[in-house]
């Protein structure tokens, strides 16, 4: 295989994945308060939405990749 295709094959798997999972979150940790010994953290939950037409576009040109590597190589 050459590096196209496998460029084009990491394309469409992002684009599946991406439409899969629509967000990902995390979690960071703060301190609220912090006198001598004692310590009060919270925790904030972040959420980061991924939108479908990114994967969409991902799918297209990861595919469109593969055929074009596909038939410079016939």
């Amino acid at each position: 295989m050459k590096s196209a295709q496998y460029i084009g094959i990491f394309l469409v798997i992002l684009g599946v994945i991406a439409l899969a999972y629509q967000s990902f979150s995390y979690t960071t940790q703060e301190k609220a308060i912090d006198i001598g010994p004692l310590q009060v953290t919270t925790e904030h939950s972040h959420t980061i939405p991924i939108a479908p037409v990114i994967g969409i576009t991902l799918l297209i040109c990861g595919g469109g990749i593969v055929l074009m590597s596909f038939r410079k190589a016939t």
